[in-house]
């Protein structure tokens, strides 16, 4: 007798979400009550910024996405209900910004989300 998997997790979207110009397509990809977890510079370790629900983490989003800058998935890794990926980002004036994530899925949708993140000074 074999198990049911669960709904696979768009890797492609997460792809067409980060690379986009819009928080929508990637805020599609969290289930309503997801949790993001930001550590960096601002935000260290024993004070990580942390975002309750899809309205929070929208606002992020929707944040850095109206700001002028690209973004590029460079790396995806699935395995069962774990997603690691790397982002990098750079504004216009050079500024480079490099991201590691590791992501909880449940069914298919991300449920908890820790970003590490550094940019150029």
């Amino acid at each position: 007798m074999g198990t049911m998997a669960g709904p696979a997790f768009d890797t492609e979207a997460l792809r067409r979400g980060i690379e986009g110009h819009s928080a929508a397509d990637l805020l599609s990809l969290y289930a309503d009550d997801a949790e993001m977890t930001i550590v960096d510079r601002n935000t260290q370790p024993s004070h990580p910024m942390i975002k309750h629900g899809r309205g929070e983490i929208a606002e992020m989003l929707n944040d850095v996405y109206s700001r002028d800058m690209t973004h590029k998935l460079e790396e995806c890794v699935v395995q069962g209900d774990h997603v690691a990926f790397t982002e990098s980002c750079q504004y216009p004036d050079g500024v480079r910004v490099f991201a590691s994530s590791m992501v909880s899925l449940r069914d298919g949708k991300i449920a908890e989300h820790t970003l590490l993140q550094a940019w150029d000074e």
